[in-house]
């Protein structure tokens, strides 16, 4: 998420460097070196590269849209733009083929790349999907299963929408120290909710849905009708979907940040949503990928009671390649797609993304 710490904790000061990693694509691009660097870099490192997506709509920047923005990945033709150079440039696999590659101890494929999305939106359904579908290709969707079960939005846009609507002329949050004024202006509240969302990120997962429920209160501006801008997939949708190859894996029950929940109930939350997933749609779910997924959002212990659960690997949303080092299996790093990314500067992240992807950090830096 560009300029602020969101899911992939994206350091607010590179965005004067966003603008330079498009204009480098664009230059290696017209100069025809974008395959030629990936060749290079092939020749000389192994690793595979998983892209991270939330949101495909039909515009990147949709009208009266009052939710969090940058949760939109890509607008439906770019994200048709960026499968085509998957297919045509790199090696695309599944997790199941990844998985069977490390367990046989095969080789996985050179260049290899995976497709995955976090919370599970209905615009996956309804825009990804059918794209996934005419390219031919598989995605992995990691769904938070009491948000399938129950329609309501997720916590964390809900609070964005809140501060996006509400009349309220401030915002008091004495758990994070914050009494601020709110602007009148759309974009000056989203930059405020950003930073929110940043703060919310370090109270305990209790106390993060005990603030937003408050608010919710305060404002009367409950979730419950959801709103048709937010929704969960069905699982009738995830059923579909996975009878045409998609791949389903958990991001959790109620997408909270699992090192910050209570020892036991965390462990519940792992195992509670595979057990979902698998009885409602007959297969095993095998991949987990960690709400908020940052380095403080999953832990030794987080990682322990997910292989006790039975998963055979986890992502992050640590940014980077993953070079499958032996302890990678349960911490695989993605690459955040976001929706300003051309083609141009998406080939890049993908032929080198040392220098094309976005940095991690740890939240608070």
């Amino acid at each position: 998420m560009s300029g602020r710490v969101g899911d992939a904790g994206i350091r607010s000061s590179e965005m004067p460097l966003a603008g330079r990693r498009p204009r480098l694509a664009r230059a290696c691009a017209r100069t025809g070196l974008l395959p030629l660097i990936a060749r290079v870099r092939t020749a000389l490192r192994h690793d595979v590269r998983i892209l991270a997506y939330h949101r495909v709509l039909d515009a990147a920047e949709p009208d009266g849209f009052l939710f969090d923005p940058e949760l939109i990945s890509a607008s439906s033709d770019a994200f048709r733009q960026q499968l085509a150079i998957v297919k045509r440039r790199f090696v695309p696999m599944r997790f199941d083929e990844l998985i069977d590659c490390l367990d046989r101890g095969r080789p996985v494929p050179r260049r290899a790349v995976l497709i995955t999305f976090d919370d599970g939106y209905d615009d996956n359904y309804r825009h990804a999907w059918p794209i996934l579908r005419d390219a031919g290709l598989s995605a992995m969707f990691f769904v938070s299963t009491g948000h399938i079960d129950s329609g309501r939005p997720y916590a964390y846009d809900w609070l964005v929408h809140m501060l996006c609507t509400t009349r309220a002329a401030s915002l008091q949050a004495p758990e994070l120290g914050i009494d601020w004024a709110l602007p009148d202006d759309l974009g000056a509240r989203r930059d405020l909710a950003a930073r929110l969302l940043d703060c919310i990120k370090a109270l305990d997962a209790y106390a993060q849905q005990a603030l937003i429920d408050r608010l919710q209160r305060e404002w009367s501006l409950p979730p419950d009708a959801g709103h048709s801008d937010c929704r969960p997939m069905t699982w009738a949708q995830l059923r579909q979907m996975h009878a045409s190859g998609m791949e389903v894996g958990s991001h959790g029950v109620d997408h909270r940040m699992l090192a910050k929940m209570p020892r036991a109930a965390m462990r519940e939350e792992v195992a509670a949503s595979k057990r979902t997933i698998e009885r409602e749609l007959g297969s095993e779910a095998q991949v987990i990928s960690y709400p908020v997924g940052g380095a403080d959002a999953y832990d030794d212990e987080v990682v322990a009671a997910v292989r006790d659960a039975g998963y055979r690997m986890a992502c992050s949303y640590l940014a980077g390649p993953e070079a499958l080092h032996p302890d990678a299996r349960y911490a695989m790093r993605r690459i955040p797609v976001e929706r300003h990314m051309d083609a141009d500067w998406f080939e890049g992240m993908l032929a080198l993304p040392e220098v094309f992807c976005h940095r991690s950090r740890t939240r608070g830096e």
